[in-house]
């Protein structure tokens, strides 16, 4: 199966104002995403703050970004946990939205193993008829995605490729040369965006393009391009970016960073909490290095 899409993705966060989703602000972050040249929206990532979200809202939010965007950029919905009949139902349901494909998280918490693992993502992608990109964060979820068995999976025809995040090298070049021309391989880690397009990785799901869109599209293209030294001075700027944003759990720093640009109230909804002063400090100057 071909790449989804190639380039540079965002993982989009969920704004909130009085306890509320902010649809109005969602809309303007998707619009801006667009003017930018973004090629991939990721609604209910983990930016996305999805297990705090119901049903209803995360409806609303997969059916505006795919209105708004209206065939500009693809448009890739969220769907993970460790129910694999309640993934299922949220990525219909996305289906049914008109997303473009689902970005799945391996199931957390119960310790399904290799074969669990397997047979949790055939059902996945036996239900839908739309691509999905399995989404590999063993630092969150306490599960490794081997690249042994991304190759496996990626033999189902609607398994189109696989965000990974475990941030380790060896992991890292041996899922690029396992789905070698099964599926497309997409870095979920910032501050290894360059080294891993380098590599052969066919794009970027970014959570700093969330602040930085124009920058983050430069480095993917200038990458995919070929122009590796031009690639590797623009990953050296966005650097303190990348480290700021990740100096507390995401999404708290940057729906902060969000907040201080105006863009979004900067409301969480717990347990996720405000960040510490001191990280707002590191946001707001690397805020002042960046095009934003």
């Amino acid at each position: 199966m071909k790449p989804l899409f190639k380039g540079s993705g965002v993982a989009l966060v969920t704004p909130f104002r009085e306890g509320k989703l902010d649809l109005l602000a969602f809309d303007a972050l998707v619009e801006r995403q667009l003017a930018a040249g973004t090629d991939a929206l990721v609604v209910l990532g983990t930016t996305g703050e999805p297990t705090s979200l119901t049903a209803a809202e995360k409806a609303l939010l997969v059916d505006h970004a795919v209105r708004l965007t209206a065939g500009r950029a693809q448009v890739i919905a969220g769907a993970g946990g460790n129910c694999t009949k309640a993934v299922i139902e949220d990525a219909l349901r996305a289906q049914q939205l008109g997303a473009d494909a689902i970005l799945s998280v391996t199931p957390y918490y119960v310790k399904c193993g290799d074969g669990g693992l397997m047979a949790h993502y055939t059902a996945l992608a036996d239900a839908v008829e739309i691509p999905v990109i399995l989404y590999n964060v063993p630092s969150r979820t306490g599960v490794n995605l081997k690249p042994q068995v991304a190759a496996a999976l990626a033999e189902h025809p609607h398994i189109c490729g696989v965000k990974e995040a475990a941030g380790d090298y060896p992991q890292i070049a041996a899922m690029l040369e396992a789905l070698r021309g099964k599926a497309a391989v997409y870095c979920g880690t910032d501050g290894l965006n360059q080294t891993m397009l380098a590599m052969g990785a066919q794009g970027v799901i970014s959570v700093t393009a969330n602040v930085a869109p124009k920058p983050v599209k430069r480095l993917v293209d200038a990458a995919l391009g070929g122009d590796v030294a031009q690639a590797a001075r623009m990953q050296a700027a966005l650097e303190p970016l990348n480290e700021a944003l990740f100096l507390e759990g995401n999404p708290i720093p940057v729906k902060a960073a969000l907040a201080e640009l105006g863009l979004i109230a900067g409301e969480y909804r717990l347990p996720l909490a405000p960040p510490k002063p001191e990280t707002l400090e590191r946001i707001r100057a690397a805020l002042a290095g960046v095009e934003v």
